[in-house]
């Protein structure tokens, strides 16, 4: 039980002191777990008296600010900014927005309550009423006494998000409307319905890029084979794919496998470049490009094991590759387009590039280096970059490489006559050893992990071991390490695609050296993370789709709903609460991407057989006997195809893998969900999983290449060729445009 002051600071801080599990169980929080997670924020509350000063410290806290440090406000709502002010002085509020325009049609309310002493001055709070038909954007309030002036952010978000191109998702100030333009080949009846037509909907492939290599890949996926698959998925009328999450991992071997444990969410890796396509290529001699050759050779043979991928062996190779180019130097034009590259991402790259030099030097992990290397913004560090001075520079290049590959990536989507081009991921979190968690560990919590509570697919629960958002450091640097995050990942995207969306309301936060089962929800304010969130997607023309599979509370489903912004909902999990069999397809939700399966399952093929309940049996992640959970499942599989016969989609006693999923990518065509999925490993009858949850080393997660249904490596070639992958596609295309 805990005391009513430690109940109170949690609440304060949005640490929630109780839970209801998967299993509709009420769990208290224990006060250890309480008091760590506080202490995680930076508060202290070991004893009564220290919760109490806290308490104190607390409630005068927002008495100190002038202003709060930002305002997240929806269009077409006035904005409400309080404002803390010396008694008696003179005060005004106006609103400089983004294009130097300023307003000062602000409406004061009448002030409340008596003063508060604040270090001996006393000071009233105001309140004061912005304009409501302020525009969408990054805007800022300034406010003006007798004692000074102070500026705060204020961003104003789109009230409802939705489908780009649609009435209530039009691109704004800074967006790239190039970037979304159709080009040869385009089909322009796909994408334009006439009134009274039913809400548009788009089918694309999901694929984990490194696991689909072709010929000429450097023994792991790029992103000339991403435009590969993208072309020729779009022939057959595919208007996106999904990609894992393209974060950068550290540059020094052993490298992570994980795209969900990076070192980073602000910049991608540069093992996704395609080494031949970097225009400093062209320019080498003769030896230059016999050395490059020679170091792909030994990668490239791996392009048709079917065994793992080894990143170690393709990144050493291919950045032994990239250093011959970057020391063959650049053009005067390239050389001019570099820097502006690197002046518009300024600090961050730098920081990012500097870590990379270090870590190569150091050590990846970057809390082993020297003390005094332990936080970017200290001497020894600067000292550093300049000895450095040529590995920086290297790192910040192979960003703008990566930056002009993912453009043209992008671009081929768009010329190839797709609506929306590529969706990338956005992973939960970042390694504590990475980049982010060096370059950002101020507004990061670095004494808690985030994971997930006991579930019924993960009865264990889950410890992901990355450092959380700290909410309110995050909050006083007005979201901005946030901001640049999402507007980094859309640049050159058609979507996004937010992994553990439910992030953004709630995580659950683990105490250091505790369990999954020993930790405690803490709060984040959705309202300013989800509107950010839609604001950076408005501006980049692009769709928001959010995981939010697992334990969601209603509430943010609704509210996700409400703000435009899709769920996601795979095949195996949609259940009728009433009869507890397949949901039917026209109940499914509208606003959201559909798919059969997800990359932590495997794929229909493996699935149908029960492969996912024998190896976690293998594993022992089962939390009751094996018997049940097959049992289980093959009920599961019978209520399945039995919809499917129902639904007219598959013929009795056809029970061929192959049909079996046809017939499930129909059924969710037949939804009224406005994105399909369909992973690539389906259409190739691959049966290995790609991520198996609650492990790392146990089973090979993220190494797992392309095979068809005979385990046989599948290059990016054979995918194209593929006539099974070729009916699966087309029947998809057939079924979304259907009439409902």
């Amino acid at each position: 039980m805990l005391s009513p002051e430690l109940a109170e600071l949690a609440e304060a801080y949005g640490i929630a002191t109780e839970f209801w599990d998967w299993q509709h169980v009420h769990r208290p929080v224990s006060e250890q777990t309480v008091v760590a997670v506080l202490s995680a924020l930076g508060v202290d509350a070991s004893t009564p008296d220290a919760a109490r000063a806290a308490l104190a410290d607390l409630r005068l806290a927002q008495w100190r600010r002038p202003l709060p440090p930002v305002t997240v406000s929806r269009e077409g709502s006035p904005p409400h900014v309080v404002a803390h002010v010396p008694d008696g002085a003179e005060a005004s509020v106006e609103v400089r927005l983004e294009d130097g325009t300023v307003r000062r049609d602000v409406d004061a309310l009448p002030a409340g309550g008596g003063p508060t002493d604040v270090g001996g001055v006393p000071t009233v709070e105001r309140t004061y009423v912005l304009p409501a038909d302020l525009p969408l954007g990054w805007h800022t309030v300034v406010l003006r006494h007798a004692g000074g002036t102070a500026t705060a952010p204020l961003a104003v978000t789109p009230d409802f998000l939705g489908m780009p191109g649609s009435e209530r998702h039009t691109r704004g100030p800074g967006s790239s409307p190039e970037r979304h333009t159709r080009g040869p080949g385009s089909s322009p009846e796909r994408h334009n319905r006439g009134p009274g037509s039913s809400p548009e909907r788009h089918w694309g492939l999901a694929t984990q890029l490194y696991s689909v290599r072709s010929a000429r890949s450097w023994g792991i996926g790029d992103l000339a084979d991403l435009a590969e698959l993208l072309r020729w998925s779009a022939g057959h009328g595919a208007d996106l794919a999904f990609v894992n999450p393209l974060h950068a991992t550290s540059p020094v071997p052993p490298l992570e496998p994980s795209p969900y444990f990076p070192a980073t969410r602000r910049f991608p890796s540069p093992l996704y470049l395609r080494v031949e396509d970097v225009p400093e290529y062209a320019a080498l001699d003769a030896a230059g490009r016999a050395r490059v050759d020679e170091l792909a050779a030994p990668v490239r043979a791996m392009n048709t094991d079917p065994s793992t991928i080894d990143r170690d062996a393709c990144w050493l190779a291919k950045r032994s590759a990239l250093e011959v180019l970057f020391a063959a130097g650049m053009s005067d034009d390239r050389r001019e387009a570099y820097a502006a590259f690197v002046e518009r991402e300024g600090a961050a790259l730098t920081d990012f590039a500097t870590w990379n030099a270090l870590a190569e030097t150091h050590g990846a992990r970057w809390r082993d280096w020297p003390d005094e290397l332990r936080h970017p913004g200290t001497p020894a560090v600067e000292a550093e970059r300049r000895r450095l001075a040529d590995r920086v520079e290297f790192h910040r290049w192979l960003q703008w490489q990566l930056d002009g590959q993912l453009a043209a990536t992008q671009r081929a989507a768009c010329e190839a006559g797709m609506a929306l081009g590529v969706v990338h991921d956005l992973a939960v979190g970042v390694s504590p050893d990475g980049a982010d968690a060096w370059a950002m560990q101020d507004v990061l919590a670095l004494g808690v992990t985030v994971g997930a509570p006991p579930d019924a697919f993960n009865q264990q629960g889950q410890d992901w071991r990355q450092p959380p958002w700290h909410p309110l450091r995050l909050a006083e640097a007005g979201y901005a390490p946030y901001r640049d995050m999402v507007r980094a990942l859309l640049r050159h995207a058609g979507g996004v695609r937010v992994d553990h969306v439910i992030g953004l309301f709630r995580l659950w936060w683990i105490p250091a050296g505790g369990s999954a089962f020993d930790g405690a929800y803490v709060r984040y304010d959705h309202e300013a993370l989800v509107g950010i969130l839609a604001l950076e997607a408005h501006r980049a023309g692009a769709v928001v789709v959010g995981e939010d599979l697992g334990t969601v509370e209603p509430s943010a489903r609704a509210y996700l709903g409400e703000r435009g912004v899709l769920g996601t909902s795979v095949l195996w999990f949609e259940h009728d609460h009433d009869s507890g069999g397949p949901l039917p397809p026209q109940r499914w939700r509208e606003l959201c991407l559909a798919t059969v399966t997800t990359h932590d399952l495997p794929p229909t093929a493996g699935y149908l057989t029960g492969e996912h309940v024998e190896l976690r049996d293998r594993l022992g992640l089962l939390t009751r006997p094996v018997d049940e959970e097959r049992a289980a499942d093959r009920a599961e599989r019978d209520a399945w195809l039995a919809a499917l016969r129902a639904a007219g989609l598959l013929d009795e006693g056809d029970d061929r893998d192959e049909d079996v999923i046809a017939a499930l990518h129909a059924y969710v065509a037949r939804t009224p969900s406005r994105l399909v999925g369909v992973a690539l490993t389906d259409a190739v009858g691959d049966r290995r999983t790609q991520n198996q949850p609650g492990t790392v080393d146990e089973y090979p997660n993220w190494r797992v290449p392309l095979t068809d249904e005979h385990g046989r490596a599948m290059l990016v070639e054979d995918v194209v060729a593929s006539a099974r992958a070729d009916r699966l596609l087309r029947l998809v295309a057939a079924s979304v445009r259907a009439p409902s």
